[in-house]
């Protein structure tokens, strides 16, 4: 995908931001979990029982890693796996109830947390931030597609 010229440093721009912004994130959180384990326990929490090929191309793994990595959490209660209804052979994956109750504390960890933070900031502040939420929703929105259409995603 070729940006025009005038969009590169703007997107340059971006792109430091949301390091910053990830930085922040892991500040947030709390300690326990790796952020793609967060990410897939929240990402079945969103969308119910998945593949595991499909859990693992949204979260951008190997299906061998995707694999450990519901294997471990498993193990820990947070993840069940199932039969697919509509396939006896493939296997399914879905949030179990400790793991839903793990997701709902660690968001709401992070809410205090950057309520916390939001309190120092201006007004002005504030307002950009709640007025950036659509444009930051449509970012995650397409990231997916488009990177995966990528060949080198480094």
């Amino acid at each position: 995908m070729d940006l025009p010229a005038l969009a590169r440093p703007q997107a340059a721009e971006v792109a430091a931001g949301l390091e910053r912004l990830l930085v922040l994130i892991r500040w947030l959180s709390p300690a326990g979990l790796s952020l793609t384990a967060a990410a897939t326990l929240s990402t079945l929490e969103r969308s119910g029982p998945c593949r595991l090929t499909a859990l693992a191309a949204h979260e951008g793994v190997t299906q061998p890693a995707m694999t450990q990595l519901v294997g471990r959490l498993e193990d820990q209660g947070l993840v069940e796996r199932s039969a697919d209804p509509e396939d006896g052979r493939v296997v399914q994956v879905q949030l179990a109830p400790a793991g839903r109750d793990l997701v709902a504390r660690r968001r709401a960890a992070r809410a205090d947390r950057l309520a916390g933070l939001l309190s120092q900031l201006s007004p002005a502040d504030s307002a950009a931030l709640a007025a950036a939420l659509p444009a930051i929703n449509a970012l995650a929105s397409v990231r997916r597609d488009t990177l995966s259409a990528w060949p080198d995603r480094s």
